[in-house]
């Protein structure tokens, strides 16, 4: 089974961000896909500003990042950019971190004015890295945020819906991505009889 990262770049501990990348991540662990998540909030920040990949847990990080098959990104807006956390976790990575990987990044901000950001502040960072997809970004804005059963906020119906959606195609990339490695590996010799 190809294994997911999900990667929280918002620097508050009781964010919507990580909300709806749970949200994403927990629909993928329902379909039996294994997602580990990392909170990039948690790592020492000097390290991290200073890209220490010597550092165990920035090495420990990217190392996350380079074994996993597909990348969950998600970040916050803030000034009409992804997060300035995300933003050194990316600039550590080598060069081509993300080849191979299928990526779906999401974001949350103020407003539908900050939804551009994603496709032109983080997309073009995404593919400079080489990953085979890159799927639609899903943008979640303050006011689509609802107040859900257990009382925490969450996007409204038809977000939510537009989540659902773009987390099935990014499932299905995966499987197609994986279907075909799996299928350019050589076969095995066989014995003679």
């Amino acid at each position: 089974m190809p294994t997911i990262l999900a990667v929280s770049g918002s620097p508050s501990p009781s964010s919507f961000t990580q909300e709806v990348l749970g949200l994403a991540a927990r629909r993928l662990r329902g379909r039996g896909h294994p997602v580990d998540t990392l909170r990039l909030r948690e790592l020492p920040p000097a390290e991290l500003l200073a890209a220490d990949t010597e550092e165990p847990a920035v090495r420990d990080a990217v190392d996350r990042l380079l074994a996993a098959d597909a990348v969950l990104l998600a970040s916050p807006v803030y000034k009409a950019a992804y997060s300035g956390l995300l933003k050194a976790f990316l600039d550590l990575l080598p060069q081509y971190a993300l080849e191979g990987k299928v990526v779906m990044p999401l974001a949350s901000g103020g407003s539908m004015a900050h939804a551009l950001a994603v496709d032109y502040g983080l997309r073009p960072v995404l593919a400079s890295m080489r990953p085979v997809a890159i799927t639609d970004a899903v943008f979640v804005p303050s006011d689509a945020a609802v107040r859900g059963p257990d009382g925490r906020r969450e996007p409204d119906p038809l977000t939510r819906a537009r989540l659902d959606d773009v987390t099935d195609r990014f499932e299905e990339l995966l499987t197609a991505v994986t279907s075909a490695e799996r299928d350019a590996q050589p076969a095995a010799p066989r014995a003679a009889a």
